[in-house]
């Protein structure tokens, strides 16, 4: 097998060469894309217990939960973040067809600047727990207005999602609350009728049955004001839509492009072009001695 330091003296000037033309011709590629300037959105998962009624209703605090969630509801998120719906949201907000310029009209254009944006949008879980919406565009001022965008949709769906739940229970606690008015309403206005002279004989009703009835009517007051309760601590919940994620930083124009990264491609470049000269430097040298 051939010396390396002799394949480099005998080959260097078509190695140079090829290296040369590698990085003039990457360079020129390079140049001819487009910039783009990348924006990041940092958030952190809000704790879970905080929208739960029974935590925040609990007199006896035991102990003080932390404001911050487990990276468990991030990795939720992140599977949320693959959905086009965030996407086709941000496309449609933001006219984006006018700005990728596609050919597509109506429902095609909105699916396909949709497209175009989730390729140049990076959701990730950071080592620290927290997640980062990243977002390239070739305009400066509109990528972070993306990406702000996009954390906000996602926090908007899981904002939903929790508060569903409470609206569900909310419902059902006013349909129960409207039967217990109706038992109330029946018991209040219970009158017996004589079946011929249709006459009130409410008078006659027994003192034990008078009795029951109280008690029946004393512990539905007292359902109807536990009902009461729930519905206000409910209603409140409901109400006030606890976030899902809160905001840690939020994204701002970059001062210069991050793509693409000239010196990092044309070091690249450089490196793999001089390995790929004494690859084929290599195979001449073994041609000509094979001959």
């Amino acid at each position: 097998m051939p010396d390396i330091f002799y394949l480099i003296g005998k080959w260097w000037k078509k190695i140079l060469l090829l290296v040369i033309l590698a990085v003039v011709v990457v360079t020129i590629v390079s140049f001819l894309q487009p910039t783009r300037y990348l924006s990041t959105v940092t958030a952190i998962p809000a704790n879970p217990e905080l929208t739960d009624k029974a935590s925040i209703f609990n007199t006896n605090i035991q102990s003080l939960s932390s404001s911050m969630g487990s990276t468990d509801e991030l990795d939720v998120m992140l599977g949320t973040a693959q959905l086009d719906t965030v996407y086709l949201f941000v496309a449609q907000s933001f006219n984006l067809w006018d700005h990728y310029k596609t050919d597509e009209q109506g429902e095609a254009a909105v699916v396909k600047s949709a497209s175009i944006l989730k390729k140049y949008t990076r959701v990730i879980k950071s080592d620290f727990g927290e997640l980062k919406v990243k977002v390239w565009d070739t305009d400066k001022n509109l990528a972070p207005q993306l990406a702000n965008a996009i954390m906000d949709k996602l926090n908007s769906i899981h904002q939903s999602v929790q508060n569903e739940s409470n609206g569900r229970v909310l419902n059902n606690l006013k349909a129960s609350r409207e039967k217990i008015k109706l038992q109330l309403d029946s018991l209040s206005n219970a009158i017996l009728y004589d079946s011929v002279n249709v006459k009130i004989i409410s008078h006659l009703i027994p003192a034990e049955q008078s009795r029951i009835n109280n008690v029946r009517r004393n512990a539905l007051w007292n359902q109807l004001e536990e009902y009461e309760k729930l519905i206000g601590q409910y209603q409140l919940m409901f109400d006030s839509k606890p976030s899902a994620l809160m905001i840690v930083e939020r994204a701002r124009s970059a001062a210069w492009p991050d793509k693409p990264a000239l010196w990092k491609i044309l070091a690249a470049t450089f490196f793999i072009s001089i390995l790929f000269g004494l690859l084929l430097a290599l195979i001449m040298e073994k041609r000509k001695t094979s001959v």
